[in-house]
């Protein structure tokens, strides 16, 4: 079976840290036997200059025929104020309905970590709550009646809190069989109180998963005292937002921080957690970790859904080659104590899996 694996650079230095990824993943693929047609398609900012849209016209029906694709940094914020300069990220998440954003947090030994033995992952629900972006279907979540007054309003669901529930529950299953809940229903009785009736309900279909919950500021606290305590953690947008930065705080910075966005259908977008960076980009000073980590998590989200185990082992290969590039001062990046360009990381990481 062939992989169809769309190609989106984005902006700034997504130009450097995506080719890296499609590089590593199309050496694993090969030494696993993996086939992929890759598809380069265009978004952001060389987009708006070459087809008037930072989302051209065609761009969603393309992605809707491939199995999922790898999506670097926007940096939107820096777009100028024309018509068809928009932010693709809200549209791309609802279109294909991706509402879990799954942020590993690993620590590795040499690069800075503020603790050793750190291994968890921030599920952050990613369609609803405060994001005024995606949490209506039309319009906006917030909103100025009046010049002194701004209001911004919260969207959660029965059925987004429990989905995005039974999504960590999957993935805890897979793992130590442990997931924390975290929310503020101290203060918002009805929002998250919502969110931990409907993750509750869903655990019923996981007898063997153990499940606590943390209020946010407590777990915000305890993320950095006692990180190794934590395995599988789901939470609302913003809270989830907020939590998987400062979880990449421990472990090097957002270099660190990969994400892979999921949903209900059968497709799935790699994504790291980082933005685009312009003040490092086209100086091929950019670590790659976070990029190609995502799109490692891509090729075996596929391969277990396909039923392609080839891809999934692909995947895993990844894995352990950037244990063995990291390791080495000489192939990672200079955030992270290292000497190497992003050229460098990459090769280093190649070499690896062989």
């Amino acid at each position: 079976m062939t992989l169809s694996i769309g190609i989106l650079e984005g902006d700034d230095i997504g130009h450097e840290i995506v080719p890296a990824a499609v590089d590593v993943i199309a050496a694993a693929a090969a030494r696993y036997g993996v086939a992929i047609d890759w598809h380069p398609i265009p978004i952001g900012r060389r987009a708006l200059e070459t087809h008037g849209s930072t989302m051209p016209h065609g761009t969603l029906e393309s992605l809707g025929k491939l199995d999922g694709w790898i999506l670097g940094p926007i940096g939107h914020q820096a777009y100028p104020k024309v018509p068809g300069a928009i932010n693709p990220h809200p549209i791309l998440r609802k279109t294909f309905n991706l509402f879990a954003n799954v942020r590993p947090t690993r620590s590795f030994p040499g690069i800075g970590c503020l603790f050793d033995n750190v291994d968890l992952i921030i599920v952050r629900e990613n369609n609803e709550g405060f994001q005024p972006d995606r949490n209506v279907v039309a319009g906006s979540g917030e909103f100025r009646p009046t010049e002194d007054l701004t209001i911004s309003v919260r969207v959660i669901s029965r059925t987004g809190s429990y989905r995005v529930a039974k999504a960590a529950l999957e993935l805890a299953r897979q793992r130590k069989k442990h997931l924390t809940l975290v929310h503020k229903n101290t203060v918002f009785k009805l929002g998250c109180g919502m969110f931990v009736e409907e993750c509750y309900r869903a655990a019923q279909a996981f007898p063997d998963v153990r499940v606590d919950e943390v209020i946010v500021d407590t777990f915000a606290l305890r993320l950095l005292r006692d990180p190794q305590t934590f395995d599988v953690v789901v939470t609302t947008n913003m809270f989830g937002d907020i939590l998987s930065d400062e979880a990449a705080g421990l472990v090097g910075g957002l270099g660190m921080a990969p994400g892979l966005c999921i949903g209900e259908g059968r497709v799935a977008m790699a994504q790291a957690t980082h933005g685009s960076a312009p003040d490092i980009a086209r100086k091929g000073i950019a670590n790659p970790y976070a990029m190609i980590a995502s799109a490692a998590m891509l090729l075996s989200w596929l391969g277990n859904d396909r039923g392609i185990p080839e891809a999934a082992a692909a995947g895993k290969s990844i894995e352990r080659a950037m244990e063995t590039a990291l390791a080495d001062p000489s192939t990672r990046t200079r955030d992270i104590n290292g000497v190497a360009s992003t050229a460098e990381m990459t090769m280093g990481i190649i070499k690896a899996l062989h």
